[in-house]
């Protein structure tokens, strides 16, 4: 028998922490403030490689080690990067310093504590591809779109016909961020079940997909909501992701086709609109139009021996010129609404924004009206009369 290979974890762990002129791009110094912590932990063999980087006004970390998911010396080499680049911010008078740091006290695990947090683990295959998509002013459920097509949208992803490594399908594991709880789906059989629940993405979020026939991982999403950490708005969640590529898992350029179509997800201005999410290269990961509109980067890395070689930055190409054209077009549509919906959130996503503030003065002024029936209002399932 061989002796069993080491398995590495990736970790992707991202926070805004201040941004220079607004909520607009994370400032070089914080970057370097990160990166000097992440250094450290290198040379003392805490992790094994880094990149950091950013979306938009969020700092992100990109790390490699061999200490499993959750790891408490991972997660406070993060911690403590996020904390000293928070002091540059301060120092700098950056806005926003520190916004996403919910706790001053690190506690084992920055899950809870307002970083969003993707992590897998797995055995190095010879060529180990993968993509780490990152994206500004949106929440986790908008990777929901982009996830099924990658993994159980034949029309995107010709491997899932043609590939018999993949023809057996994939597992998605759903994430009900309201009742902290999760399901299992298995595409194809359950495809219609499954997008039942990712069609309402505030609430239910892709968090991890599997391979099917070996239970292999393919995928992660950080799944943490500000708002309902917080129990108010306190900034958006902007979510990281992991993807494997090649190999018995979609090929790099099926996992890039999901994101040629602009879709609407939430965030934006305040955290609380519509507009088409936009792939982005680094370079143009700024948020400037109305804090926007959305964007997503996506940097493609191989992992050999635990080292992250790369990255490549994989959305600055002009193949996707036309989408970033098709964005802007959307742009102009959605925003030419105003404050009305759809360009601003439904009231149930609302609730987690400023606007209540605005609307308790109100409150006190509305009187009675008699429509001439009870209005039935469903409340978790069952219908109930209005006195």
């Amino acid at each position: 028998m061989g002796e069993e290979k080491p398995r590495v974890t990736i970790s992707v762990i991202k926070a805004d922490i201040g941004s220079l002129a607004g909520h607009h791009k994370v400032h070089p110094d914080t970057i370097l403030a990160a990166s000097r912590v992440l250094a450290e932990a290198k040379k003392r063999g805490v992790i094994k490689s880094f990149y950091v980087t950013h979306i938009g006004d969020d700092l992100v970390l990109i790390m490699t080690h061999y200490k499993g998911v959750d790891s408490q010396e991972v997660h406070e080499v993060a911690w403590n990067a996020f904390q000293e680049a928070t002091k540059v911010s301060k120092e700098l008078g950056l806005y926003a310093a520190g916004q996403d740091l919910l706790s001053d006290a690190f506690s084992g695990n920055v899950r809870g504590l307002g970083p969003g947090v993707a992590e897998m683990e797995f055995v190095e295959r010879p060529s180990e591809p993968v993509v780490v998509f990152m994206a500004d002013k949106t929440e986790p459920g908008a990777f929901n779109m982009p996830l099924y097509r990658i993994f159980a949208d034949p029309f995107n992803t010709a491997g899932l016909v043609i590939d018999p490594r993949m023809h057996d399908g994939f597992i998605f594991e759903v994430l009900d961020v309201m009742e902290g709880q999760v399901v299992e789906l298995k595409t194809p059989e359950e495809s219609y079940d499954l997008l039942a629940l990712i069609g309402t993405p505030s609430r239910y979020i892709i968090k991890r997909v599997y391979r099917k026939n070996d239970r292999e991982i393919g995928a992660v999403v950080s799944s943490e909501r500000l708002s309902l950490i917080a129990g108010r708005y306190v900034g958006k969640d902007d979510p990281v992701m992991i993807v494997r590529g090649q190999s018995g898992f979609p090929a790099v350029g099926e996992i890039l086709e999901a994101f040629s179509f602009p879709h609407l997800v939430a965030g934006w201005m305040r955290g609380s609109h519509h507009g088409p999410l936009m792939p982005v290269g680094l370079r143009d990961s700024r948020v400037t139009r109305f804090d926007g509109p959305p964007r997503v980067a996506a940097l493609g890395f191989q992992v050999k021996n635990g080292e992250l070689i790369g990255p490549a930055d994989l959305f600055d190409d002009v193949a996707f010129d036309e989408t970033r054209r098709m964005a802007q077009l959307i742009t102009d549509y959605m925003r030419r609404h105003g404050p009305f919906m759809p360009h601003r959130l439904g009231p149930e996503e609302m609730e987690y924004t400023t606007l209540p503030e605005v609307l308790k003065k109100l409150r006190s002024r509305f009187t009675s009206y008699e429509m001439g029936y009870k209005p039935v209002v469903k409340t978790g399932g069952s219908s109930e009369e209005v006195d």
